[in-house]
């Protein structure tokens, strides 16, 4: 059933502590487990799925049998409310993890693009919430865009270069280093749409890579498509945020924020302009609005 659901105080009494526990109860609980793998899904468009939400904020021993079935299949619950429905996770072990290694080996054989795909995903993060109190707020929308995200870590990897050069250390490691800034300098030496004549963004691009994570993501219902603009814009949704602020303590995305690419300061951000805008080639439409 797909009608829209008005979210109202709950009015039933909740079941006894002691009530048994039954195969009907432990159903439910595995099909409201099943509607938080639907990231697309919104509770309020489908009546079962209200309902089942609505169970499992009346009745604690209903909330901590669903809380065994998602534990039972490697998943972490984030949150369950009427915003984001039952929000999960997959733990590492889990039969429903995406494991990043494996998304890149289907993005790119080149072992080199596997770290670019893992750092367009770290860098659509780092611009989507740039603040902690973005993170904080549950009102809070970030928005993207993929010549931006492209923009934003070609000047990470200019920031990165400059306090490379200033502390003496090497500029031009191994392409297949597999470290994070390795990744950084060969995503400076890596062309933003590729070769092509009419300059058509290739999959093997920074663009294309770019590409390739907000269209993963917008598939697993974290991010929606909004225009075409700046190579295709997008806004965050509610189960994003909760992913990023579980990933926020990262060293690798702590350092990305630190490096001051992002200011924000009213509401709005922009990348802050280069020394040399001609070294870094900045695409176009990289200014991105985080507010409505």
């Amino acid at each position: 059933m797909t009608e829209h659901v008005e979210w109202s105080e709950p009015e039933a009494v909740a079941a006894p502590a002691n009530a048994p526990v039954t195969p009907a109860d432990a159903a439910d609980a595995a099909r409201l487990v099943a509607f938080g793998l639907q990231p697309k899904l919104q509770p309020a468009r489908d009546q079962e799925y209200a309902e089942l939400l609505r169970r499992y904020r009346e009745d604690p021993p209903f909330a901590r049998l669903a809380d065994a079935v998602a534990a039972g299949l490697g998943l972490v619950v984030l949150e369950v409310s009427p915003r984001a429905g039952m929000a999960v996770t997959a733990a590492e072990d889990s039969v429903f993890a995406v494991r990043m290694g494996d998304y890149a080996r289907r993005a790119s054989a080149d072992s080199g693009d596997r770290f670019l795909h893992g750092l367009a995903h770290l860098a659509v993060a780092a611009m989507a919430f740039p603040r902690p109190e973005d993170l904080a707020d549950d009102g809070y929308i970030g928005r993207v865009s993929v010549n931006g995200v492209d923009a934003f870590v070609r000047q990470a990897c200019r920031r990165l270069e400059e306090r490379a050069e200033e502390q003496g250390e090497n500029t031009d490691p191994a392409t297949d280093a597999p470290d994070l800034e390795a990744a950084w300098r060969i995503w400076a030496r890596r062309s933003s749409t590729g070769a092509t004549k009419d300059a058509r963004r290739l999959a093997g691009s920074t663009t294309g890579i770019v590409g390739k994570a907000v269209a993963f993501l917008t598939d697993s219902g974290f991010l929606q498509r909004t225009g075409d603009d700046g190579g295709g814009t997008y806004r965050t949704t509610a189960r994003y945020q909760l992913q990023v602020r579980d990933m926020a303590g990262s060293a690798a995305m702590a350092e990305l924020l630190e490096l001051g690419i992002v200011p924000v300061t009213d509401g709005t951000a922009t990348l802050l302009p280069a020394e040399d805008s001609d070294d870094l080639e900045l695409a176009a439409g990289a200014g991105l609005p985080f507010h409505s």
